[in-house]
């Protein structure tokens, strides 16, 4: 069991680390007000964003934090 806990534990802090930097390579969503009388929601970018790369690192956010969640209770149940 102890050889478990450790290999669930170093996919965690992977999982941590993975995280911290998906998050950090994102840009902000800073359009605010100005985004919204300029229109800049409409752009190419804007109607395909789940095919940019701002749409894989949303993608990746999610699974990431998903398995960052269920992998912390995991390791809170006492073994």
């Amino acid at each position: 069991m102890d050889v478990l806990k450790m290999m669930v534990q170093i996919i965690y802090i992977l999982i941590c680390i993975g995280l911290t930097v998906i998050v950090l390579m994102q840009e902000g969503k800073s359009a605010g007000l100005s985004g919204a009388l300029t229109g800049a929601s409409e752009t190419y970018w804007g109607k395909n964003k789940g095919r940019s790369v701002e749409g894989a690192l949303s993608r990746a956010t999610k699974i990431l934090a998903a398995l960052f969640i269920v992998l912390s209770v995991v390791l809170n149940l006492n073994w």
